[in-house]
């Protein structure tokens, strides 16, 4: 796999009935910039919300993998995000207009052909991969058992077992898009029929049929078609593993030993791994940033911001795309509030990590806008959360992502983090203005 992140060359349409609500919808890939990662955006909802895919977001487990941010859902990501991932796409916007992607087949090759004839493109940027640098493993109340250990290559080994160990299936392999694509992504999704009422009585599975899944009755089979491989039921498992796993926003490097996995337990690896990832970042010295292009140092900050010491927030931009900054701010203890915020006991004020939002948020915005002549004016905050307290010392990276803008105006969500940890969060409000 290139070392280069990739997105889709164009965007590409698909059509059909959801599985769990059984309405009809219509789903489109669009590319997207580097860093974005995936993302789903709700057309057919007031703002057109967008929702991150990452593990934070996972909601429910039941059957499927549910994402949402406050009252915004997205049910049933993991077949679409498995095709992305496993075919290797990094950055890419998912426009749905309902809450569910369609289930097509039940299987994961409806969208590997909508990625093809999207096709596929390099971007200008490096491919951040996560490395599993120690054994991690968990075990469910479910009898659910999820082992991943260190490997040069992505892998996963599982075994499906079903009630009574009826069809119990084997199946290991590497996970590359070409391996994807052919042993993987066809693989369609089964019920056992002692599950279909219950499901039916909890509102699920309505748009199911012999059509987009395979039915287990006693030791018999029931579908539309043969089965496509031998160990059908437990490549399906590993279609949603991938599309699970892809919730921690990186490629991975690791083999996956799975026992009887199911939704609940892949997105808790996929917590578990978050976990990992946010420590060896935290290990990991800060680079050297160069000048030019979307670096900025403290000088080119002062050219866009108005704002001076004491109150200049941001030291440097170490990265800026169309809806994305990333900021940092290093915390001295020479700080002048630390003389009157706690002396004795120093910790940064939570509105000036909300500060240092909003000049982050300006300088997203002036990528949008001329900046000659203007000034940023910080208008409102939501959603306001101070997690743990920031000290002297401290790295503060300053992450804001353009969630709509209005000619002017843009609504932007921010958070500050520390050792990967996020500190504060907030959804902001602000607009350039004359000055």
């Amino acid at each position: 796999m290139s070392s280069l992140q990739t997105t889709l060359a164009k965007s590409a349409s698909i059509s059909g009935s959801s599985l769990h609500t059984g309405e009809k919808v219509t789903l489109t890939v669009h590319p997207a910039p580097p860093g974005h990662g995936r993302k789903f955006k709700r057309k057919d909802l007031a703002d057109e919300p967008i929702i991150d895919a990452k593990v934070e977001n996972v909601k429910t487990v039941e059957r499927s993998t549910t994402i949402a941010e406050g009252s915004v859902k997205v049910h049933t990501v993991e077949h679409v995000l498995s095709a992305l991932s496993g075919m290797g796409v990094d950055n890419a916007l998912i426009e749905m207009d309902a809450n569910e992607p369609p289930i097509g087949d039940g299987s994961a090759q409806p969208y590997v052909e909508l990625i093809k004839k999207a096709g596929i493109v390099e971007q200008p940027a490096q491919r951040a991969e996560f490395h599993v640098s120690e054994t991690v493993f968990l075990e469910t109340k479910g009898g659910s058992l999820m082992t991943i250990v260190p490997d040069s290559a992505f892998r996963i080994s599982c075994t499906q077992v079903g009630p009574d160990g009826r069809f119990t299936q084997f199946y290991s392999t590497e996970i590359t898009p070409a391996i994807y694509e052919k042993e993987i992504a066809p693989a369609r999704t089964f019920v056992y029929y002692e599950d279909v009422k219950p499901l039916m009585d909890k509102g699920l599975i309505k748009g199911g049929s012999l059509e987009n899944a395979v039915v287990v009755q006693g030791e018999s089979v029931h579908s539309k078609e043969p089965m496509r491989f031998r160990e059908e039921f437990a490549r399906h498992k590993i279609l949603d593993i991938v599309g699970d796993l892809a919730l921690i926003g990186r490629p991975i490097k690791g083999h996956i030993i799975a026992v009887k996995p199911g939704h609940g337990a892949n997105t808790d690896l996929a917590r578990a791994l978050s976990k990992q990832l946010a420590r060896t970042a935290a290990m990991v010295p800060p680079t050297v940033t160069p000048k030019g292009g979307d670096i900025l140092d403290v000088m080119d900050v002062m050219k866009v911001l108005p704002h001076r010491y004491p109150f200049l927030m941001v030291d440097r931009v170490v990265q800026l795309s169309e809806d994305r900054c990333t900021a940092i701010k290093s915390v001295s203890m020479n700080e002048p509030f630390f003389q009157g915020h706690f002396p004795g006991h120093p910790i940064m004020p939570g509105v000036l990590q909300l500060e240092a939002m909003a000049q982050a948020g300006s300088v997203l915005l002036f990528k949008h806008v001329n900046v000659t002549g203007k000034i940023g004016y910080f208008m409102s905050a939501d959603s306001v959360k101070f997690r743990k307290p920031v000290v002297p010392g401290d790295t503060l990276f300053i992450e804001v992502e353009l969630m709509q803008k209005k000619r002017a105006i843009m609504k932007a969500r921010g958070r500050c983090l520390v050792n990967g940890e996020v500190v504060s969060e907030a959804e902001m409000m602000f607009g350039i203005v004359d000055s």
